[in-house]
């Protein structure tokens, strides 16, 4: 078949086609063997022109395995042959223990394609392609392998799933019918459909970067205020005998602050009352005994105005709050572990804007009441909810995270966080603080990597993104993990139709990549760019991959391959209506709960 090398460079070689011998097989994509007498070469074959087939070098085959990279070329005289039935395994993958069934290879009769499971799943992926082209059915086809290799037995995997539309839902369902072992869990941000167990992400797990992001912190002014309310907020929770003079000292100091302002006398009484409403004490509240000397005044009755326009009891009054003021408790700190709600934080928020002066500064105005008007529409919000303790007691960050995956004896391997819900930027919040949480988590672990998570995230374009210009504080969780995640067991696997709108940063990190059909000529020259080891070839061939086909290549992978994968069985919920049958009236769109009110509709449905 093959007559001789007529050109060779460092990466590619031209072989001539004998001429008058029939081709008896399709030699596109298929894989050629260089052998002289020192060494064996492998290459694929990518064009072939005029009796000319060019072949590009893939690796060295050195005691019968593949050596991806290539230090010496074959000689110009070194024979050419297709490769042998029994030398696929060598580059599809071995059906051995550490190798996960992938797909079919469609250019070796469906020869079986494996992927090595620790080459994969200890690094992080991307998964690439446009809509319909199979992401979804791909995911779930791998994670379904997963559970169906009965040598792996993943009963101590934690995979995190954020689904934007809920559409996973269908496909890991029955996991418990592979093994009774084998659970998945369907936590919702629609808790109408009747399906899952309602999100809950309590609010005092979340830190100074996490509620700048939830109120949407644009100006570096605002996060003095975000440190402070969340310190206040703590420190109103608690009622030890220690904090309660701390208590004392700040509200005191506050009204102190207040005392000596330049405003009238009605609007200083209003500002004291504003913060006696989100702060009081047996001491400080409108109600508590003044002692004067021969007589008692309640505190309210400290701030009538005399006919002079100012407080009748000013002497009392400075005297009884000065008297709660304690320098040494300028710098106390309070306990981190305790339970507050949202609308502790705003009290604190109140208390901090009052206290301090934010409101009465021009300059710092503005920032200021954003700040107070986010969060009280938060607060007001169906999305608050969301934000509250499913105990109403405070849970330790490794207990919540160990009751996301546990539930008495019953171990989830598989945790559907289901976003259809709620808008694409607070969706993207909560998965940001999930993701902090885990990687603050799996950072304190000893030893290092002792219990990993995988982060998968569909729609990833949405929520993973160069995005530090939108946020005062550049906060993109994503980026840190692609760097560091790794080395702590917390792996990410990104699902995208758009790659041109993701964090560079974080594919730059991906080490494994599994692209189907993808046309738009932005995001093709943006993985040609951006994905490492990826060549031309490679990149003109996925653009003709049929709907579920891969071009499969990174570590878990000897060298680049095509792969058509199995359908998941069951499969997502990610597929096309089906306009034909409802058109011709064969399928209702509506469920049997549902009522019409206008009875001129119900024809038309």
């Amino acid at each position: 078949m093959f007559d001789k090398i007529v050109y060779m460079s460092d990466q590619a070689a031209s072989i001539k086609l004998k001429e008058d011998v029939p081709l008896t097989i399709n030699l596109m994509n298929l894989h050629l063997v260089f052998e002289d007498a020192d060494k064996k070469v492998l290459a694929e074959v990518d064009d072939i022109t005029n009796g000319l087939v060019k072949a590009r070098f893939l690796g060295e085959i050195v005691g019968g395995k593949l050596v991806g990279g290539l230090l010496r070329k074959p000689k110009l005289d070194a024979s050419v042959r297709v490769i042998e039935q029994q030398e696929i395994p060598m580059i599809v993958g071995e059906n051995k223990v550490g190798n996960l069934l992938l797909g079919v290879s469609p250019f070796y009769n469906d020869y079986p394609v494996y992927l090595d499971v620790n080459g994969f799943f200890s690094n992080h992926f991307a998964i690439f392609g446009n809509s319909g082209s199979g992401k979804s059915c791909g995911i779930s086809r791998i994670i379904q392998n997963m559970f169906l290799d009965k040598r792996l037995f993943p009963y101590r995997a934690n995979i995190l799933l954020f689904d934007s539309s809920g559409e996973y839902y269908q496909a890991f369902k029955n996991l418990n019918q592979i093994d009774q072992n084998y659970h998945y869990r369907f936590l919702t941000t629609n808790e109408t459909e009747g399906k899952g167990e309602p999100l809950r992400l309590p609010v005092y797990l979340l830190n100074e970067a996490d509620l700048a992001l939830l109120l949407q912190a644009t100006e570096h002014s605002q996060l003095p205020i975000i440190e402070r309310m969340l310190k206040l907020a703590r420190i109103f929770a608690q009622h030890d005998m220690d904090t309660n003079k701390y208590k004392n000292h700040l509200i005191a100091k506050a009204i102190m602050t207040i005392l000596y302002t330049n405003q009238t006398a009605p609007n200083k009484r209003n500002e004291v009352f504003s913060i006696l409403n989100s702060c009081s004490t047996n001491e400080f509240s409108l109600e508590a005994p003044v002692q004067g000397i021969g007589y008692v005044r309640k505190f309210r009755e400290c701030f009538l105005i005399d006919s002079h326009g100012q407080f009748s009891e000013s002497v009392l009054l400075t005297d009884y709050v000065s008297s709660f003021i304690h320098d040494e408790y300028d710098n106390y700190e309070p306990k981190k572990d305790c339970y507050y709600t949202l609308e502790d934080l705003e009290k604190a928020l109140n208390f901090t804007l009052i206290s301090e002066g934010w409101l009465r500064n021009e300059n710092t105005y503005g920032d200021a009441i954003t700040l107070k008007v986010r969060l009280h529409s938060l607060l007001t919000s169906s999305n608050a909810k969301y934000f509250s303790s499913p105990t109403g007691s405070y849970i330790p960050l490794e207990t919540y995270l160990s009751s996301l995956v546990i539930n008495g004896n019953q171990k989830y391997q598989i945790v559907n966080i289901n976003l259809d819900d709620v808008d694409d930027d607070f969706a993207k919040v909560i998965t940001k603080i999930y993701s902090r949480l885990l990687f603050e988590f799996t950072k304190s672990l000893q030893p290092r990597a002792s219990i990993p998570f995988h982060i998968l995230v569909e729609e990833a374009h949405r929520y993973i993104q160069n995005d530090t210009d939108r946020f005062l504080l550049g906060y993109n969780i994503f980026d840190r993990i692609a760097k560091e995640g790794r080395k702590y067991g917390l792996i990410l696997g990104l699902i995208s139709q758009r790659p041109v709108e993701l964090s560079d940063t974080v594919i730059s990190q991906c080490s494994n990549f599994l692209i189907f059909k993808m046309n738009h000529p932005v995001d093709v020259d943006y993985i040609r760019k951006m994905v490492p080891n990826i060549s031309d070839e490679i990149v003109e061939k996925q653009k003709t991959l049929q709907a579920g086909t891969c071009l499969a290549f990174g570590r878990a992978f000897r060298i680049p391959l095509i792969i058509k994968l199995k359908m998941p069985d069951p499969a997502p919920g990610s597929g096309n209506c089906d306009v034909v049958t409802i058109w011709n009236g064969n399928q209702v769109p509506m469920t049997s709960q549902t009522t019409v009110s206008n009875a001129d509709n119900v024809d038309l449905l």
